[in-house]
């Protein structure tokens, strides 16, 4: 079997060969590409189909190579083995190769490697990854359109009264911190004509998409920043001009900004470049507030415009873009560190209310405070763990809880379609769908032309029905549409023929049943209280259910605590869940009580009773509810909590006192089934003012140190705390050798300790790797998070030893293995390995052959044995390894070889030393076999 093992976190050896190489050091050479050709001798064991150690500018790297170029996407590339990271890999200009030094390598552990984005495995066939061990049953789309909103009310996806005008600006470049090259400053602003007084602002800010584009060729695209001569800067932030357009005509300033200096540069930023497009739209901001105080100063783009208005001011972000939109609005609202930050200056801005369509949130740290609607496109295959989620679910109970947070599941989009610039037969450089598919497995929801498929067009109708109905709701204080976004199921007729739910928390909402309330988790009978991730012994879902959940997307530490949902499982109806918060909750004042449910994909007709008990133990049964699931494949997150409501006038008429509700039930009515409560809430309809919280800021930094030669020294982690108010967070320390966390509640802010994590490192004069020791933290009450992780990293401060390889036993009869020695200089930490080709034998001597040798140990070798034999040489991908242990001063190199019965002369074998690129280093040296006598 070949499989990856720990020995592949090390450095490759510097080789010099003994008795035949000149002094000096010569850089070891990386496996093939094939490596299911390479063989460890002493190991026995090889690294996966795609993966190799590659050397470049005196530094090795662990890489994988794709079959096919992988498109630049929004989602973060990631190593993981047993389930935890390894870290975050460079891509190269290939578009196909992904790389990370080996001394940044994160775990000790390489077995199971993956190649994960989002959750889903790239280094396996589309389906092959995401699929759980059992296939869901057809997706069924649901048979009818939701009911329109009331008479009365405004439908956000037509066209207002204004006509419009589309203009450009372009900057000067701006330097970001941690980013090489200047970003730059250029925006599309699309602006009513002749509307009367101040407007509001609407900014655009687009994902991470290929940068640069070759004009004629097809697939010729690239991620570098600036882009390279004969290339063009592809313009993603042009691909919103529908949706700016319809803001414009109701009145609304718009500006779409371009971040491709931000996407080329962004990769091994530890937040993804969140802080970096934070910078760059609050650059944008402070521009406009600017040509608002002296319009003059403006570009004639915005000349043309009406006068803005930048207290009310709208942030859409795409995919990352959605991510730096959460960033944006909290680094207005709480200052960040300024050795991080790109933008300087005071808020001169008031954002009402966020949209992100498709957004990733690495740090899971939506900001509570501000308004926000999340679209989760259903066939989404690049954030295709729809994270975005958590821009809903992330904020309950971390403040005052007003703030309406919506998340809006559209069956049937992808993720790149909301931008015309990223599709097909729209956009001006080349383009794709990103749903992941292959013509001979289609997905029967998302394949191109499946019924459940949005087209195009649509799809980008309505999504920008949805920004509207946001830019109304938050920014232009319209109750009427509220209805559309907060789980009341209404819909707006300019978004059809797309089928859209929606859920949401905050807003009207008051007391609530939650799994992981601040106070203490609920008790619950008749259920499971289940951890809110993604994998695990106590994970909400198991491997006999298909498909994922975008509420239980991981995070960075693998097996966070606190997060959690309740888990229904029954066999027979009346099987009834109770769930006892801590404390009694008050529900007076409430119309309903609104319960957030999942059920799987594509069943139908799931049926409960909803109850409630009073602390003196009195009951009312509040009434039944119905919930289908939603369609879905097992390469769709489909598990999605639906919102359903029961009023309360039951229990007002059985006269229970809705001031102490001691439990809620839940009980099926259903044959057997599957539920997922996330959870519960009092409601009423309306939307109430939003006050900002002075919420507490904490913002987790790294230091790097050298580990020293002797001795143990005590490290801080870096922490950066302001705020005048009292929180909590739940802080992860990440073990350094497995890549596992665990966690605890930590109360930040005055006359508390805060977060005081120490690090030990010791010191030594043996060569190693670096060695991370990381902490991450999560908002849990009264606080919002900035930098999410950090550390201490114990830089290694040794030189590499020496190898030398000497003779044993090189000139040997048949039957008895050739042998060289392989020395280090030193002792290492890590294992180092040594690494040979076999070459042709010079001078017309005999060649030792595939038939001369073990034929168990040629099996490691080649994935067929030569039949004839041939000789060693022409073994395809014919490269031995072995390994010096960690601690351990020499091993042996062997080739076994067999007695035969052919009477034959002396035989030979020759090893070359190569670089990464197969190129000689040194001279070769030999092995002789003689006849038997």
């Amino acid at each position: 079997m070949i499989r990856a093992r720990k020995a592949w976190v090390t450095a490759l050896a510097v080789l010099t060969v003994a008795g035949v190489a000149p002094t000096g050091a010569y850089a070891a050479p990386a496996p093939p590409d094939k490596p299911s050709g390479a063989v460890t001798p002493d190991a026995g064991e090889t690294l996966p189909p795609g993966w190799r150690i590659a050397g470049e500018d005196g530094r090795n790297h662990l890489e994988w190579r794709a079959p096919e170029p992988v498109p630049m996407g929004d989602s973060r590339v990631e190593f993981r083995a047993n389930g935890v990271l390894v870290g975050v890999p460079e891509p190269q200009d290939d578009g196909r190769t992904f790389r990370i030094p080996l001394d940044e390598v994160r775990t000790a552990d390489l077995d199971d490697l993956q190649v994960q984005a989002a959750g889903r495995r790239l280094d396996e066939a589309p389906g092959a990854g995401a699929s759980r061990k059992v296939t869901p049953p057809a997706p069924k789309l649901p048979p009818k359109l939701p009911p329109k909103l009331p008479a009365g009310t405004v439908d956000p996806g037509k066209a207002g009264t204004y006509g419009t005008t589309t203009g450009e600006y372009s900057l000067a470049s701006v330097k970001l911190p941690g980013l090489p090259e200047p970003v730059e400053m250029r925006g599309v602003v699309v602006a009513p004509k002749n509307a009367p007084g101040k407007r509001p602002i609407a900014l655009f800010l687009h994902g991470r998409h290929s940068t640069c584009y070759v004009p004629g060729k097809d697939e010729e695209t690239s991620g570098n920043w600036p882009c390279t001569k004969g290339s063009k800067p592809i313009p993603s932030h042009r691909g919103y001009l529908r949706d700016q357009k319809l803001l414009a005509s109701q009145g609304y300033m718009t500006v779409s900004i371009s971040a491709n200096g931000i996407n080329g540069q962004d990769w091994n930023a530890e937040d993804g470049g969140a802080q970096a497009r934070s910078s760059l739209i609050r650059n944008h901001l402070g521009r406009w507030a600017d040509w608002a105080a002296n319009p003059a100063s403006a570009p004639a783009a915005v000349r043309k415009g009406p006068k803005t208005d930048l207290s009310r001011v709208l942030l859409v972000g795409h995919s990352r873009g959605g991510e730096g939109v959460n960033r944006a609005v909290m680094d207005s609202l709480y200052k960040p560190p300024a050795a991080q930050d790109g933008y300087r200056s005071r808020a001169r801005w008031n954002i009402r209310g966020t949209v992100h369509i498709g957004p990733t949130l690495f740090g899971h740290n939506p900001v509570p405070d501000v308004p926000s609607l999340t679209i989760l496109p259903g066939c989404d295959g690049d954030v295709s763990d729809l994270q975005g989620q958590v821009f809903t679910d992330g904020t309950r109970g971390v403040s005052r809880g007003k703030a309406l947070h919506s998340s809006v599941y559209m069956i049937g989009a992808n993720h790149n379609y909301f931008n015309s610039e990223w599709t097909p037969g729209q956009a001006e450089a080349p383009a794709y769908d990103d749903f992941w598919h292959e013509p001979e497995s289609p997905d029967p929801l998302c394949s191109p032309g499946a019924a459940g498929r949005l087209s195009a067009n649509q799809q980008h109708k309505a999504g920008a029905t949805y920004i509207a109905a946001a830019a109304r709701l938050f920014v232009g204080g319209d109750d009427r549409v509220r209805q559309l976004v907060d789980g009341t199921g209404r819909r707006a007729p300019s978004a059809d023929p797309a089928r859209v739910l929606t859920h949401a928390v905050g807003g009207n909402r008051g007391a609530g049943f939650l799994p992981d309330a601040p106070q203490g988790p609920l008790k619950v009978s008749g259920a499971r209280l289940c951890d809110a991730v993604a994998s695990g012994r106590s994970a909400c879902m198991g491997e006999k259910d298909p498909g994922s959940s975008p509420h239980f997307a991981h995070w960075r530490p693998e097996h966070e605590d606190g997060r959690r949902a309740v888990a229904l499982d029954w066999k027979k109806p009346g099987t009834t869940a109770r769930l006892t918060p801590q404390k009694p909750v008050s529900v007076k004042g409430a119309g309903s009580l609104a319960l957030r449910v999942a059920v799987p994909p594509n069943t139908s007709g799931t049926r409960f009773d909803v109850s409630v008990r009073d602390a003196k133990g009195k009951r009312a049964v509040l009434g039944s509810v119905r919930i289908d699931g939603l369609p879905g494949t097992d390469r769709t997150a489909s598990y999605w909590a639906q919102e359903l409501r029961v009023p309360l006038t039951a229990a007002t008429r059985a006269k229970l006192n809705l001031s102490k509700i001691a439990s809620l039930e839940v009980t099926p009515k259903s044959r057997s089934g599957k539920a997922w409560l996330m959870d519960a809430w009092s409601w009423k309809p309306g939307t109430p003012a939003v006050k900002t919280t002075p919420l507490t800021r904490v913002d987790i930094g790294r230091l790097t140190v050298k580990e020293g030669d002797s001795g143990f020294r005590t490290y801080q982690v870096p922490v950066r705390i302001t705020g005048k108010n009292a929180g909590a967070v739940r802080l992860y320390v990440i073990d350094p050798d497995t890549g596992r966390s665990t966690g605890r509640l930590v109360k930040v802010g005055p006359d508390t300790a805060g977060i005081k994590v120490k690090v030990k490192v010791e010191g030594n004069k043996r060569y190693g790797w670096d060695k991370p020791h990381d902490i991450a933290v999560k908002a849990v009450q009264g606080t919002v998070v900035g930098a999410d992780a950090g550390g201490v990293t114990a830089a290694n401060d040794d030189p590499m030893p020496k190898v030398t390889i000497e003779p044993v036993n090189a000139d040997v009869t048949e039957g008895t293995p050739l042998t060289w020695r392989i020395s280090l200089s030193e002792k290492a930490d890590i294992e180092i390995w040594a690494v040979a080709q076999l070459v042709p034998v010079t001078g017309g001597r005999p060649e030792l052959s595939t038939a001369d040798v073990d034929q168990e140990w040629l099996s490691q070798l080649v994935e067929e044995i030569p039949n004839p034999a041939v000789p060693l040489s022409q073994v395809p991908y014919g490269t031995l390894w072995t390994a010096i242990e960690a601690g351990e001063e020499s091993t042996e190199l062997t080739v076994p070889t067999i007695r035969d019965q052919v009477k034959e002369g002396a035989e030979y074998v020759r090893f070359q030393v190569t670089d990464d690129e197969e190129a000689p280093l040194g001279p070769p040296f030999e092995g002789t076999v003689r006849d038997a006598p």
